[in-house]
């Protein structure tokens, strides 16, 4: 097929890609001239594993072309992917002043028979406005069908690869036989493919999203309980988690949770709730927990140096959202680097890919550092915020030379307390006793 995916992002450039992989032809558009250039060269915006070799290949093949010419992508596509970012407003609601303005571009310019999917994030009944928005701009009824996305950021292209499931949302049953055709490739190990209303398809990338950060707040919130009652939340996760109607998916105790889509969907959610009398409770005390979890190592700080933290050098050690992503977007690290400047304290970091990021936002307030254990040189303590492989196992006796004080925050549980114990440091952790 032809296809046309506006929007070069995290999931436009990665949904585009992986089309182009299976045979098709595929055109990814955007505004960003820049960013286009770039793509032509070989330059990927974003680090994703195994997202650079895809795009390389499938460019020299000629089945994925990039431009910023709106008109002439989309005229001759089958199908119409429009994939651009829809960020959180000021009310917490998505704003969706791009897809607009999308919408309006593309619908003098798309086929009478095209399909036009929405691959973006977006709220309720947004289908049902394309619908009508075409409807009025062409004079006539377009398809228009809903496909959420489902991608975790470091395993994209096997999660679209290999999906769990595909779920369409559309009005006439031909719409799906189009796109289930467009997914086959992609479904040969029977995984589901999933037709609803496009209402149900947009509900379901919500609750979903809405689902998973859920249990991230709740087991990080049972871990702080297990701290006060001498509990270990590692045990109490293994008790629960071999439990098949629970499970251990999701149910790892951190330092909260951040991102592009955990944080800006759950308080979608409830911005959606709210306007249709639906009290969202639970929704805002999942992001409430999760807000406080990323300053849950503040107080422990403070109370390790007495209160004090002016003048005293902290090394991080991660600074994107999770592992394999460059992402800063809502991370816990950059919570934590803004408490401790504020403090006075001096900060050290090392992430393998995201310290670009970092520094454009930050820029020199604290000091980059290219090797793990440059960042730890000197430092009153370590917090390990990101669970990158990189920092599983260290050389410890060489980390315990190059510390001025033999202490860890580990803020992803790492780390075994009593082994931390005998090799002579004192160490911090999540929902679990600290072992004097």
């Amino acid at each position: 097929m032809k296809i046309a995916v506006i929007g070069t992002g995290y999931v436009g450039l990665v949904t585009g890609t992986c089309f182009a992989d299976s045979g098709n032809n595929v055109t990814c558009i955007d505004i960003n001239e820049k960013k286009i250039e770039g793509l032509k060269q070989g330059e990927i915006p974003i680090y994703e594993p195994g997202l650079a070799e895809l795009v390389e290949h499938n460019a020299e093949a000629g089945r994925l072309v990039f431009t910023t010419n709106t008109a002439e992508g989309v005229k001759d596509a089958d199908v119409v992917y429009l994939a651009v970012g829809t960020p959180q407003g000021d009310d917490g609601s998505a704003d969706l002043s791009a897809m607009w303005s999308v919408v309006k571009a593309i619908a003098p310019h798309i086929r009478e028979d095209a399909v036009v999917v929405t691959k973006s994030t977006v709220p309720v009944g947004t289908n049902a406005k394309i619908f009508g928005m075409l409807k009025e701009l062409t004079g006539r009824e377009c398809d228009v069908a809903s496909n959420p996305e489902f991608l975790k950021e470091g395993a994209a292209i096997e999660d679209f690869m290999k999906p769990d499931r595909v779920v369409v949302g559309v009005r006439r049953p031909e719409v799906a036989d189009v796109l289930q055709q467009l997914y086959q490739p992609f479904l040969r190990t029977e995984k589901p493919f999933i037709s609803m209303s496009p209402e149900s398809a947009e509900m379901t990338k919500y609750v979903a999203n809405a689902l998973l950060a859920t249990k991230i707040s709740f087991i990080n919130e049972m871990a702080n309980l297990c701290e006060k009652m001498g509990g270990d939340i590692n045990d109490v996760r293994r008790g629960i988690g071999h439990d098949s109607r629970i499970g251990f998916a999701f149910l790892f105790p951190g330092v909260g949770y951040g991102g592009s889509c955990f944080p800006k969907d759950v308080r979608a959610l409830t911005a959606m709730s709210a306007d249709h009398g639906c009290e969202p409770t639970m929704l805002r005390a999942v992001d409430e927990v999760n807000e406080r979890q990323k300053s849950v190592f503040n107080d422990k700080l403070e109370e390790h140096f007495g209160g004090n933290l002016k003048g005293k050098t902290i090394g991080i050690w991660g600074l994107a959202f999770k592992p394999r992503t460059d992402d800063i977007r809502e991370a816990p690290a950059l919570v934590l680097i803004n408490w401790l400047l504020e403090k006075g304290a001096t900060v050290k970091a090392h992430d393998p890919e995201a310290i670009e990021n970092v520094e454009a936002e930050l820029g020199d307030k604290i000091t980059y550092c290219d090797r793990r254990m440059e960042a730890i040189e000197g430092v009153d303590a370590l917090v390990i915020m990101t669970d990158w492989k990189d920092y599983h196992s260290p050389d410890f006796a060489e980390m315990y030379q190059l510390m001025k004080s033999p202490v860890v925050f580990d803020g992803r549980n790492l780390y075994e307390p009593e082994r931390m114990k005998r090799r002579g440091y004192k160490y911090y952790s999540i929902g679990r006793p600290m072992v004097q």
